[in-house]
C-alpha cells in the first residue's frame, strides 16, 4: 500500500509545484488550501495519513499553531510533519524544531530535497509502526525485569530490544522510538563509523541499508557488538548503551541546531531527547549513552 501525504498549502501554484514533483513517487496525496479543513480531516481520520506536508504561514491557522494541535493529540503525535517555509531564519527555525517539526524545507526547494526529506520521514514513520507492532507482540512479563544485559549488533536486533524495554514504560511508544534511535546509532555511526554527512549522501541515494549490511560483513566489524545494560529502581527504568566506536562529538546532536534542520538525517539523538528522555547524558568520548524513563502505573 502506498504512502498517503496531506499536503497543504494555502497557495494553489505551491500545491501544484508539489504535486508535480511527487506525480512519479507513487504517494497518494491529498491536497487542501484551507487549514482549518485540513484540520478537520486530519481530527476526522488520524490515522488516514502518513506524513503531513504544510507551509508555515498560512491566513485563519498558521502552520506552527497546526503543528502545535498535531503534537498535542495523543493519536498524531508521532506523524511526521514537514515544515516548508521562507521563514528559515535561526529563531523561527528553533520555533518549529521545538513544536515538533523535525522536517524542514526552505521555499523554494528542488524536487530531490522533497524527495530526501519525504523518505526519511516516510522511513521514520514505518520505523514507529514496526516498533509499535513488536511491542504490541511481546509478552508482559517484561513488567517483572530488574535487571538485564542484552548485546546485540543489527538493526533488526535494535528494534527489537528497544521494542522489549519499553513495555515497562508510562509512554511505551515514545520510549520504544527513543531507544531505537539511540540503538541504531550505536550500530551505524559507533560501530559501523558512518558519519553525518556519509549519512545524508547514503540516503539521498537510497543506499543506506544496503551500506550498513556491507560495512558490518567487513572483517574488522564483524565481532563489534552494542551492549545494553538495564536496571529498574522504584519506578525508573536506567538504561545504559555502549558501542565499541571512537566516539564523536556528541554535545552538537543533543539539539536540532538550524543549520541542520533542513538534512534528512542527524535529528535522532535530539528527538529522542525532547520527546523520550529528559535523563539523557552520553559519557567520556561519546561512545556510552545512559537514559531514564518512568515505569508504568501497573509495574510493582
Amino acid at each position: 500500500m502506498s504512502a498517503s501525504l496531506l499536503v497543504l498549502d494555502d497557495e494553489p501554484l505551491n500545491l501544484e509545484i508539489i504535486g508535480e514533483y511527487l506525480s512519479d513517487t507513487g504517494y497518494q496525496l491529498t491536497f487542501f488550501e484551507d487549514p482549518e479543513l485540513a484540520w478537520k480531516t486530519l481530527d476526522a481520520r488520524p490515522y488516514d495519513f502518513d506524513v503531513v506536508v504544510m507551509d508555515r504561514m498560512m491566513p485563519k491557522l498558521d502552520g506552527l499553531s497546526m503543528l502545535k494541535r498535531i503534537k498535542a493529540d495523543a493519536r498524531m503525535k508521532h506523524l511526521p510533519v514537514i515544515m516548508q517555509t521562507a521563514a528559515a531564519n535561526p529563531e523561527q527555525v528553533s520555533e518549529g524544531l521545538a513544536a515538533g517539526a523535525h522536517y524542514y524545507l526552505t521555499k523554494p526547494f528542488r524536487s530531490e530535497a522533497l524527495l530526501s526529506i519525504v523518505r526519511a520521514a516516510l522511513h521514520d514513520r514505518a520505523r514507529w509502526a514496526d516498533v509499535s507492532q513488536r511491542m504490541a507482540n511481546h509478552s508482559r512479563a517484561v513488567l517483572l525485569l530488574r535487571e538485564a544485559q542484552f548485546v546485540l549488533s543489527t538493526l533488526d536486533e535494535a528494534e527489537a530490544v528497544a521494542g522489549l524495554l519499553a513495555l515497562s514504560a508510562q509512554d511505551g511508544e515514545t520510549v520504544a522510538m527513543g531507544l531505537a534511535e539511540l540503538l541504531v546509532n550505536g550500530i551505524e555511526h559507533g560501530n559501523l563509523g558512518i558519519d553525518f554527512q556519509t549519512k545524508a549522501r547514503l540516503k539521498s541515494e537510497e543506499s543506506w541499508l544496503d551500506e550498513v549490511q556491507r560495512r558490518q560483513a567487513l572483517p574488522e566489524n564483524r565481532d563489534k557488538r552494542v551492549s545494553v545494560s538495564v536496571r529498574c529502581d522504584a519506578r525508573v527504568m536506567k538504561v545504559v548503551i555502549a558501542d565499541q566506536g571512537p566516539g564523536f562529538e556528541w554535545q552538537q546532536f543533543l539539539t536540532i541546531s538550524p543549520d541542520r534542520a533542513f538534512a534528512p538525517n542527524g535529528r535522532g539523538i535530539a528527538v529522542s531527547r525532547q520527546m523520550a528522555f529528559a535523563d539523557l547524558s552520553y559519557r567520556g568520548n561519546g561512545n556510552t549513552v545512559e537514559v531514564s524513563f518512568l515505569l508504568g502505573e501497573d509495574v510493582a
